[in-house]
């Protein structure tokens, strides 16, 4: 008689991992940081067969990668600033990523307003646009005369418009898109392990080839050997090359935006305009079925283990904003019904101007310590080619040169739930879940695809974040492998007992642990996702 074969829980699933983390010698290279960065460079290492592990010290994409703009753009304003090379690699890699993973990098149309006397005018702009277009390979660009501007965007300030230029660039879910490339790696033997705190870097005969490790729920920390260690750790960049002796090189900016329902401002496309007050770019763009304001660009020389916060200067600037540029919508805060703010690791220049720091990445070699840093969510591959270079030197057999090989599966089968939905919505899963989508749809209930409700989310996507997709807390659930914490008011209370069912039968959790999950949840919203009290 065949017995019944249980699934281990999360719980016994992460437990044995650690074993298996602790049973090997040495690894090829540990990664820390679990952002975008982290997760190309494991992806690329993984795929050469090396034995990779890779360390987030919160959870996957907890830092930058959740909390970016959403856009995965070519970098028009390096363009003019001159730096060709910059954007001509990130308009391809923008293209590259629209073509291997649709439905997760979506093209996402632009318009620039011209007002009189404005810089840049139409025509100056249209000619950056011709090169930037030139790149991609195909044409973009649209000049508008004022009444094709009204109709594009009827509720747009009226007083000095000429006319608009629309382009394009791309947009996805930055966290999805992390959780993406992480299962493309793991299905090539990388191993992840988030809540995995690495505290020091051990160096024996003038090369780092140790560090230590903080795991949550265990009181010891552990020893992990490695050939190499790259640091991904974004705008933490220079905690281990500081205890190492080295000279601090990051700028971390802090940028905040706030989330309106679409309702309450209904685009198709990202309004890019400049601020009444200091003339700087920013942008109003739809998103997830939401309307999305930012950003700000300002110092932020504190990097806790702590979230970052959007503070009430900033968010009376984006209002400011968006009320000059749509005078007739009267937005106030409140119609905010969330808001999220990262911290952009910049490289700094030692300039005054925060917004005139360059955006390029930088890779130092610290007798072993790859450390890696700045750089563009578009361009993450190459960041990973780069420092995949940079340990060449230790691991000769590493592979660097760019073979353009593709950085995402497709699904083999398409499922036939999935057939139940929209061509669209197909896209849309199958861009988020790649390989994953038949475990995706082994999550729909009886009753069928359900969305929650005012939002893009399907149950079934929370159901399966919560069993496959390495969730340690509750937050992770709803900020991140789902943004139901941005979507929905008070960032999801309406829902709780939905969700409450869900964890617990999915996360084995008790009683107990369901209230210290929803409490710890509340406190990270009502102080980081919500608007300053």
């Amino acid at each position: 008689m065949n017995q019944v074969q249980i699934a281990p829980t999360h719980e016994e699933s992460r437990l044995k991992k650690i074993d298996y983390i602790n049973s090997v010698k040495q690894w090829d290279m540990v990664v820390i940081g679990g952002g975008i960065t982290g997760a190309g460079v494991v992806r690329e290492a993984a795929r050469q067969g090396l034995k990779v592990l890779l360390l987030e010290q919160k959870d996957f994409s907890w830092g930058t990668s959740s909390r970016s703009s959403k856009m995965v753009h070519g970098g028009l304003r390096y363009l003019v600033e001159g730096n060709l090379k910059l954007t001509s690699h990130s308009v391809k890699e923008r293209e590259r990523l629209m073509t291997e993973a649709p439905g997760l990098v979506e093209v996402l149309p632009f318009i620039w307003p011209h007002y009189k006397g404005g810089f840049p005018g139409p025509l100056a702009f249209n000619a950056v646009l011709a090169v930037y277009d030139g790149f991609a390979g195909q044409r973009y660009r649209e000049y508008l005369n004022k009444d094709e501007s009204l109709y594009q965007l009827p509720n747009i300030n009226t007083e000095g418009l000429v006319g608009a230029t629309r382009f394009a660039d791309a947009v996805t879910d930055d966290s999805r898109l992390v959780m993406r490339v992480l299962q493309e790696a793991e299905k090539d033997g990388a191993v992840l392990l988030n809540y995995a705190t690495a505290k020091d870097v051990i160096k024996n005969n003038d090369h780092i080839g140790a560090l230590t490790v903080e795991l949550e729920g265990f009181s010891e920390a552990i020893t992990i050997e490695s050939k190499i260690i790259v640091s991904a750790t974004g705008a933490w960049a220079d905690k281990f090359r500081e205890d190492l002796g080295g000279k601090a090189k990051i700028r971390p900016l802090r940028g905040s935006h706030i989330v309106l329902p679409s309702w309450r401002l209904p685009l198709f496309q990202s309004i890019t305009m400049k601020h009444p007050g200091d003339n700087r770019s920013m942008f109003v763009y739809p998103w997830e079925g939401m309307t999305v304001i930012g950003t700000t660009d300002l110092d932020n020389p504190k990097m806790t283990k702590s979230e970052p916060v959007i503070e009430q200067h900033e968010v009376d600037y984006l209002m400011l904003a968006v009320n000059h540029m749509f005078p007739s919508a009267k937005i106030t805060q409140d119609d905010v019904i969330s808001t999220f703010a990262g911290v952009r690791p910049i490289v700094s220049s030692g300039g005054v101007n925060p917004s005139s720091e360059k955006r390029d990445h930088s890779v130092w070699d610290d007798h072993g310590l790859i450390t890696v840093s700045g750089g563009k969510l578009t361009t993450f591959r190459l960041i990973a080619l780069d420092v995949l270079k940079a340990a060449n030197k230790y691991l000769p057999a590493l592979k660097y040169k760019d073979n353009d090989q593709s950085i995402f599966r497709q699904a083999d089968i398409i499922p036939e739930k999935l057939k139940e939905l929209d061509q669209e919505i197909q896209n849309r899963l199958l861009g988020f879940y790649g390989a994953g989508i038949k475990e995706l749809c082994d999550c729909v209930d009886v009753d069928g695809w359900k969305l929650v409700p005012g939002t893009k989310t399907f149950w079934a996507q929370v159901r399966y974040a919560a069993r496959h997709e390495q969730a340690e807390h509750l937050d992770d659930i709803l900020l991140r492998r789902t943004r139901l914490g941005l979507f929905c008011k008070q960032g999801g209370q309406l829902f709780v007992n939905e969700i409450k069912a869900l964890c617990m039968q999915e996360m084995h959790w008790d009683e107990s642990r369901w209230n210290q999950e929803w409490n710890r949840y509340q406190e990270i919203w009502k102080s980081s996702y919500s608007l300053p009290v």
